[in-house]
């Protein structure tokens, strides 16, 4: 089968098409023939080398997010050739990630998606939905607590909005002049700007300070000043700093979510019935992977890019 990765790390221009037996699924597995592999910036620090394991040879297919068929299933998994899932990928092993015409994976890492809904819109679902719901499960936020969060016009953060809002939370959240319209879209109750100076903008129009922030800008401790006394940060990255009166900081990791698929369940039922919104920002062949980290590297994509196969 075909896949896209790099047998050596470094810039956009090592991703290349390879040629790599086709997996067979083992007990509790089953593979997808993927149809769609969103792009996010987890699979450009694969490309760089970031994160690799102790003894992992290369080559290296990035991809956390595959939709598409299930062609072969393992013994004890419940799904059926021919049914539609997404799934999330752990690229990080020897099978590699979602870039590539077929991937392996654990029957608890998919879930089955209704025949209505778009195999590429799907592909945008598993690791930022998952992520989103994982930052709010570790802020355990109060009954009509309040949320900030930085980053909110990408795609952790736009699902983010939306299961704060649909949940009852008050959602602070920063964003661009030309973004504004977009985060209020997606439910965020009050916007301040993006960049420096978070923390204090938060103050001042929650002058108590919020219960949580979720930081997928990875901002660090410039989020600290929007946080009352005892609240919670969920971040997407190590912390950058130590936390002081009493706030306590979580790390939200891919080992958290990688196999919740009845939480992708949950997320896939939410985006049928239009809670949360799939954004697409363009499709691009598998063979123009190179050319989607690039864009994404550039900065101001909103939704995700997706290779389709």
């Amino acid at each position: 089968m075909q896949a896209i990765g790099v047998t050596t790390v470094g810039g956009p221009g090592q991703l290349q098409v390879l040629e790599l037996p086709e997996p067979e699924p083992g007990p509790g597995e089953l593979r997808i023939a993927v149809r769609a592999a969103a792009v996010n910036p987890t699979d450009v620090g694969l490309r760089e080398g970031m994160g690799i394991p102790d003894g992992l040879a290369p080559p290296y297919v990035p991809g956390m997010d595959a939709a598409g068929v299930v062609d072969a299933i393992g013994a004890g998994v419940e799904l059926s050739v021919g049914d539609r899932v997404c799934a999330v990928v752990n690229p990080r092993r020897p099978q590699g990630g979602a870039y590539a015409e077929k991937v392996v994976v654990p029957a608890t890492s998919v879930a089955r998606l209704p025949d209505g809904m778009d195999l590429v819109e799907a592909a945008t679902l598993p690791p930022n939905g998952l992520t989103a719901v994982r930052a709010l499960e570790v802020l355990d936020l109060p009954f009509a607590g309040t949320v900030a969060l930085t980053g909110a016009a990408g795609a952790v953060g736009g699902y983010a909005i939306q299961l704060a809002a649909h949940r009852g939370f008050r959602v602070v959240a920063d964003a661009s002049e030309q973004d504004r319209d977009l985060v209020t879209g997606l439910g965020a109750h009050t916007v301040v700007p993006r960049g420096p100076g978070f923390g204090e903008a938060v103050r001042a129009v929650e002058p108590g300070g919020v219960d949580g922030v979720i930081d997928a800008a990875l901002l660090g401790t410039d989020v600290l000043a929007g946080v009352r006394d005892g609240g919670v940060i969920a971040a997407v990255r190590p912390f950058d700093g130590e936390p002081d009166r009493g706030i306590r900081v979580y790390l939200v990791t891919p080992a958290d979510y990688l196999h919740r698929g009845d939480d992708l369940a949950e997320l896939v039922r939410l985006a049928d019935q239009g809670v949360v919104t799939l954004r697409v920002a363009a499709t691009l062949p598998a063979d123009g992977a190179a050319e989607a980290h690039r864009r994404l590297a550039a900065g101001g994509v909103r939704g995700r890019l997706v290779l389709t196969f």
